[in-house]
């Protein structure tokens, strides 16, 4: 048999596509080395899947070399399609924290509708499958065969090729460079991939004073300076033993790199949102307060012990237990400048173990848009987390999966009429 599209990995992508492409009357065979598909589905959202967020169709939300590229899928589906489809199969859900979409019962009631998706378009199904090698036929070949999948002992014959093989992010779920394989046997240029949406690390040494305070948390502002273009962002930071972790800094470490640093606003939104400085100055009239005693009013208590012990070698007027009558408008000048403008320079991050994603991958220079077609090589596309486009944390990644595997099963189907 020449399927119409074989398609590698079956993850989010894979299998959105491979069940869109089937139920358009397509031959479609969904080939992957794991025993179960949609293994990061199963984990995400604590088991529940994040599966998509309100605001997912926005590009700006995703970080490429081409910030436009994502747009044509992402408008080809959008997040309402999927909630749609969600209905459909009567898998309840609810929207938390900055629009993101979980599922009401196990991610797995998603994989399964996955599934069914994909049986219902008569999708071929190859699981546990290792693929030995992939080839390009030249000449005249049966029923227009372009590609041939030699896996699991057979030679898999195709007109097609959808690579949706993932990252490298999450090992032990089976994550593995093959798509970054197949693109550069095809002549694809790969963006270094780096670990994506992870906790940061720091020198040990210079971190211990702050490990005390693992399991401390606060809502920060966090940016990358060297990155000015990179988008600030208002989330919950996470002290740990070896750094930083929460969503602050799991949505700045895709936009970091080695090397730079991170500036934190410690206090973004003191007195409702009021200017910082205004807030000291009138506290101040008449108070005998400490200045401990102050800030854990808007900070954890035990964040401001450590801080202010840090600040006090620059500043030392600026202890824990100075007055706050007694301090004068330089004093409160230096103390809200640091609290606005925590510039720390992380060593490194914990690596592909605990990134959610993989930034970087195939670059979308060589792929058209509109399609997700390699500009090398007829009938190769590229979806999913393997292509270098990267989404915020809470759904975008997903959104992702699904609007790129859309968009690649429209355009497989529109070849075939």
């Amino acid at each position: 048999m020449v399927f119409d599209a074989i398609v590698v990995g079956a993850g989010a992508a894979g299998m959105f596509c491979a069940g869109v492409a089937g139920q358009r009357g397509l031959k479609v065979l969904l080939v992957d080395h794991a025993d179960e598909p949609g293994a990061k589905i199963r984990i995400s959202g604590g088991g529940r899947c994040n599966f998509t967020n309100v605001l997912g169709d926005r590009p700006e939300r995703y970080d490429s070399a081409d910030p436009g590229f994502a747009r044509h899928a992402l408008r080809a589906y959008r997040p309402a399609a999927f909630v749609d489809l969600l209905r459909a199969h009567r898998i309840g859900f609810h929207e938390k924290h900055l629009g993101q979409l979980f599922g009401d019962e196990p991610a797995t009631r998603i994989v399964a509708m996955l599934r069914a998706q994909a049986d219902a378009g008569g999708v071929r199904w190859r699981l546990g499958c290792t693929i030995d090698a992939v080839r390009a036929l030249g000449g005249e070949q049966p029923a227009g065969a372009r590609y041939a999948v030699d896996a699991g002992g057979e030679t898999l014959l195709a007109r097609s090729l959808v690579v949706a093989t993932g990252g490298l992010s999450i090992p032990k779920l089976g994550a593995s460079d093959l798509g970054y394989r197949i693109a550069r046997q095809f002549g694809h240029r790969i963006v270094e991939p780096r670990p994506a949406l992870v906790p940061l690390v720091f020198d040990a040494a210079r971190w211990a004073p702050w490990a005390d305070l693992a399991g401390v948390s606060q809502t920060v502002r966090i940016a990358c300076p060297q990155r000015p273009e990179a988008p600030v962002f208002l989330e919950d930071l996470l002290f740990t033993h070896r750094g930083l972790s929460g969503p602050a800094v799991l949505q700045a470490s895709t936009f970091w790199r080695p090397g730079g640093s991170l500036t934190i606003d410690l206090a973004p939104d003191v007195d409702g949102g009021g200017d910082l400085m205004q807030w000291l100055r009138g506290t101040r009239e008449g108070a005998r307060q400490q200045l401990g005693t102050l800030l854990a009013e808007r900070l954890p208590r035990r964040l401001v012990t450590h801080w202010l012990e840090g600040l006090a070698q620059a500043h030392p007027r600026l202890q824990a237990q100075a007055r706050l009558a007694e301090l004068g408008n330089r004093d409160l000048s230096a103390l809200a400048q640091a609290l606005r403008a925590w510039e720390i320079s992380p060593t490194g991050s914990e690596g592909y173990r605990k990134a959610e994603v993989t930034a970087g991958g195939v670059a979308t220079a060589e792929l058209d848009p509109r399609t997700l077609a390699s500009r090398r090589a007829p009938g190769l596309h590229f979806i999913g987390e393997v292509v270098d486009v990267t989404g915020w944390l809470g759904g975008y990644n997903f959104q992702w999966a699904w609007s790129s595997g859309y968009l690649t099963a429209m355009a497989l189907a529109a070849g075939r009429r």
